[in-house]
């Protein structure tokens, strides 16, 4: 995005603009506690991520590792923050639009913001936060030959949900926790049952907790789960419809292995992405934010979390939950051309009734 290009009007779009007055490109705990603090000030928010769910790298890597540095709560773990993050914003019924990544940032006339997702998705927002940690982090893809000759439907990165599976031959590939409920969730009886699961990874090893370890192995001793140890080395569509896998055991043999649809956990990985050509100022691949308002170098825009710099920036949840503080209160500001009035959620009628605090 260039900022001496003439800012377009709004076109006709293939489906609606979502308009917001604030967009938040990150469901990490920077991005849900943002959605608060601006529900807080009345602004509406919507929430963008490129994972499947919200917690962004706080589930992702630290889901079941201990955090001991929030306040007011001696420890948790990863899940357990991003938990108490989302029953905190509950009240404000934030829209979310996940498995997405916002791709293109334009300024409109009316001093908008129009960003274009990888799922088509359309905003004109009035204010963009952006809290994408060190980048948006995203699966990493199946690099195998056949694998771009699949149809839409066959292939699923991390998914959150598994309602395709009922009656298929389900493939999951990876060894992680995700990996691992989503094969027990194949299995199991009481939803969408794949016809058969099969779970494939390079060693006889996961890594999941040991409850989950457990049922895995009755799952395995029952043969509602078949456990592979190696990796594929092809997809074979017919059509574009997935119908086997080839795929190489320890000893460096080849199998055929029939798979009508395909999961894989193979673990995410940061990228900034488009985020480098937006034209807001960058410094050692890190947004350059005022730290008094975490407003960028364009004006509406904000950034707050890993993402940023400045001087004195320390990069811990603690600190990025300071910034999304200062960031709504100036949005609030710019929003309304005047100074928000500071009012305490202890005292509040109005932000108790944003809250539904019940006073019977």
């Amino acid at each position: 995005m260039s900022q001496s290009d003439a800012p377009p009007t709004a076109s006709p779009l293939s489906q609606p603009a979502v308009d917001t007055d604030a967009l938040i490109i990150g469901a990490g705990p920077a991005g849900l506690f943002q959605a608060f603090q601006l529900g807080l000030q009345g602004i509406q928010a919507h929430l963008v991520d490129a994972l499947p769910h919200v917690g962004g790298q706080c589930s992702q890597l630290y889901g079941h590792k201990p955090i001991y540095d929030i306040p007011g709560i001696p420890v948790c773990t990863g899940q357990e923050l991003v938990k108490l993050l989302e029953a905190q914003i509950a009240p404000m019924a934030v829209p979310r639009h996940l498995s997405q990544q916002v791709e293109t940032v334009q300024p409109l006339a009316d001093g908008r913001w129009q960003l274009g997702t990888t799922a088509g998705t359309v905003f004109h927002a009035r204010t963009v936060f952006i809290a994408a940690g060190v980048g948006a982090f995203v699966p990493k893809a199946l690099k195998v030959p056949g694998v771009e000759a699949l149809a839409a439907g066959q292939l699923f990165y991390h998914p959150g949900q598994l309602d395709m599976l009922e009656g298929h031959t389900a493939l999951v590939y990876g060894g992680d926790e995700e990996a691992v409920n989503a094969a027990i969730q194949c299995s199991a009886e009481d939803g969408g049952k794949a016809g058969k699961t099969y779970l494939m990874h390079r060693r006889d090893a996961f890594n999941a907790e040991p409850a989950q370890l457990a049922q895995l192995q009755q799952l395995r001793d029952s043969g509602a789960v078949e456990v592979l140890i190696g990796q594929i080395t092809e997809v074979q569509p017919d059509d574009g419809q997935l119908k086997a896998v080839q795929w190489m055991d320890g000893d460096g043999n080849e199998h055929p292995l029939p798979a009508e649809l395909l999961l894989v956990f193979q673990g995410i990985s940061p990228r900034l992405g488009p985020l480098t050509d937006w034209g807001l100022a960058l410094e050692r691949k890190q947004l350059l934010v005022d730290p008094v308002t975490l407003a960028t170098s364009s004006q509406g825009i904000y950034a707050i979390g890993d993402i940023v710099s400045y001087p004195g920036k320390k990069r811990l949840i603690l600190c990025a939950f300071h910034e999304a503080t200062m960031a709504a209160f100036a949005a609030a500001e710019y929003l309304q051309g005047s100074k928000p009035l500071l009012e305490y959620t202890t005292t509040s009628a109005r932000l108790h009734a944003i809250l539904g605090v019940s006073h019977g």
